[in-house]
C-alpha cells in the first residue's frame, strides 16, 4: 500500500457531543436535634457536599460515579438531541458502565504494549476535527466552551479514541487476510437477487463470555428474549438498543445502516431475506451471542459502475526530527522549478522520493475516487492532463502531484470483487474485534459494583 492510499479500518474520530456537567451524587445530611436546643443554640443547616465513590474496579484503576455521571449526562442529551426515547436510567448507567471497563481495559493493554499518542499527533488530528467544523483551531475550542465542554477533557478523549483506534487496527485489522479464493468464493455463492438488494437494518447484539456456563447463557439468552418481546410490543428500537445491546452502536440506536449480503454473516442473511421492511427477527444464537435484527428498509442496487479514473504520478516527502513542515515545502518547491524547467518527473522521483512508488517513478497507477487521501485526491482532481501541482499537504508529509491521462472506466466487475473484498474484511473484522476485546475482559480484574446493588 503507497503512503497516501487510505486505510480500509475504522474511521479514526468522529466529534463529541454536548457533555452537561457531572450530576452530585447526594449524601445523607446528619439532622440536628432540636428538641433539646434554645433558638439561640438551634444548628443552621450543613452544606450539602457531592460525595463521589467508586463504581468499578479495572486492574489497578477505578472508574468513579462522577466519571460515569458525566459519561450519561453526554449520552442522555446525545439521545433527546436524535429524538431516542430515554430508558429507564439506571438500565443506562449499567450499560454505559459495561462499555467503560471495556475500554478502560483496552486502553491498559495499549499503554502496557507501547502505544502512546504525543501531544504533536493529537493536536494535528483535533485540527483535522476542526477542519471538518469547517473551524479554525481557537474558534472550535470556543465552540466547544461555549457548549459546556472542557477543552482539556475533550482532549485526552480523543486521544484515548485515537490509542483504541491504532489498538484495533494493530492486534485485530492489520491480521485481517483475505484470500482470493475467499473473494471468489462469496461471488459464485452469492444470486443475482443476492447482488442486487441492500438492507436497512436496526441490529441488537447481547454478547456472551468465552466459556460460559450454561447458567449465563441462559441468562443472556433470557435478556434477549426479552428485548424482543418489548420491541414485539411496539417499543422504539433506539430505546431497545440502548437499554440491552452489547453492539459498539448501541447508544446511537443500533442503526448498521445500508448493508449488502456479502457484508453480512450467512445466519443474518438467512434471517432477513423474506422479512419486509418493518419486520424483525427471531432471536438468532451464535457462537458470541444472542442477536436481533430489524429490517428498517430494502432497496435494489444498480449493477452497471462507470467511472472517472486518474493516471498520476507523485513525489513525497515525508517530514520527522530532521526535516521539517518548511524544509519538505521548499525542497518540492525547488523540484518544481526543475520540473517546469524541463526536468523528468519520474527521474526525480526516483531520486528524491520517500514513497513506495519512487522506483517506479512515482507511478501511482490509475487511481479511482476514494483511493487516496481527501487533500491528495482534492489536488489531483484540479489537475490538467500534463499539469504539475504547487506542494500538497497531507498526513503522510508534502507531495507533488502530476497527472498524466483520465478515462471513464466500467469497472463493475472490479467493483464486484473490491466489495467483496471489502464485506468480507469488514465481516472478519467486526468477529475478530468482538472475540479480541471478550479475551482483553476475561483476562481482566474487574469488580463492577453497580452489579452488586
Amino acid at each position: 500500500m503507497n503512503s497516501v492510499t487510505k486505510h480500509t479500518s475504522t474511521k479514526l474520530i468522529t466529534a463529541l457531543g454536548i457533555v452537561l456537567a457531572s450530576m452530585a451524587c447526594t449524601t445523607d445530611l446528619a439532622q440536628a436535634a432540636t428538641s433539646t436546643l434554645t433558638p439561640a443554640t438551634t444548628l443552621s443547616p450543613q452544606k450539602i457536599e457531592p460525595i463521589d465513590h467508586i463504581v468499578a474496579v479495572v486492574n489497578d484503576e477505578v472508574i468513579t460515579q462522577f466519571e460515569l455521571d458525566d459519561r450519561l449526562n453526554k449520552v442522555m442529551l446525545q439521545l433527546k438531541q436524535k429524538g431516542t426515547p430515554l430508558p429507564p436510567q439506571q438500565i443506562l448507567e449499567k450499560q454505559l458502565l459495561e462499555r467503560m471497563i471495556n475500554d478502560r481495559v483496552q486502553l491498559q493493554f495499549a499503554k502496557q504494549t507501547g502505544i502512546r499518542v504525543d501531544d504533536a499527533q493529537l493536536d494535528k488530528a483535533l485540527q483535522r476535527i476542526a477542519e471538518e467544523n469547517k473551524l479554525n483551531p481557537s474558534q472550535f475550542r470556543a465552540a466547544l466552551e461555549k457548549d459546556g465542554l472542557k477543552f482539556s477533557k475533550f482532549r485526552e478523549d480523543i486521544r484515548n479514541e485515537i490509542i483504541l483506534s491504532r489498538l484495533r487496527e494493530r492486534d485485530v485489522d492489520n491480521r485481517i487476510n483475505v484470500t482470493d479464493g475467499e473473494v471468489a468464493n462469496f461471488l459464485s455463492t452469492q444470486s443475482t437477487a443476492d447482488k442486487n438488494e441492500e438492507y436497512n437494518l436496526g441490529y441488537i447484539q447481547i454478547r456472551v463470555p468465552e466459556q460460559a456456563s450454561p447458567e449465563q447463557i441462559n441468562a443472556k439468552r433470557a435478556r434477549a428474549e426479552q428485548a424482543l418481546k418489548e420491541l414485539k410490543s411496539g417499543a422504539d428500537f433506539r430505546q431497545v438498543s440502548a437499554s440491552y445491546s452489547d453492539a459498539a452502536n448501541a447508544m446511537e440506536g443500533g442503526m448498521l445502516g445500508w448493508r449488502n449480503s456479502g457484508q453480512l454473516p450467512g445466519l443474518f442473511v438467512d434471517a432477513i431475506k423474506s422479512l419486509q421492511p418493518g419486520e424483525t427477527t427471531s432471536v438468532l444464537h451464535s457462537p458470541n451471542g444472542f442477536h436481533i435484527l430489524k429490517v428498517l428498509d430494502k432497496r435494489g442496487k444498480d449493477t452497471p459502475m462507470v467511472i472517472s479514473q486518474t493516471h498520476a504520478q507523485h513525489i513525497l516527502i515525508k517530514t520527522n526530527e530532521l526535516v521539517s513542515e518548511t524544509d519538505a515545502k521548499n525542497r518540492l518547491n525547488q523540484l518544481k522549478e526543475r520540473i517546469d524547467n524541463g526536468a523528468n518527473f519520474a527521474e526525480l522521483a526516483k531520486q528524491h522520493s520517500d514513497d513506495g512508488s519512487a522506483s517506479k517513478g512515482g507511478d501511482l497507477g490509475w487511481l479511482s475516487p476514494g483511493d487516496t487521501v481527501p487533500e491528495f485526491e482534492r489536488a489531483m482532481d484540479a489537475l490538467k492532463p500534463g499539469q504539475v501541482s504547487k506542494p500538497i499537504q497531507s498526513q503522510f508529509g508534502w507531495h507533488l502531484i502530476k497527472v498524466l491521462e483520465r478515462r471513464n472506466k466500467d469497472v463493475s466487475e472490479e467493483s464486484q470483487k473490491l466489495m467483496a473484498r471489502q464485506a468480507i474484511r469488514a465481516r472478519k473484522s467486526d468477529e475478530a474485534y468482538q472475540d479480541f476485546v471478550r479475551q482483553m475482559r476475561d483476562q481482566a480484574y474487574v469488580e463492577n459494583r453497580l452489579e452488586e446493588k
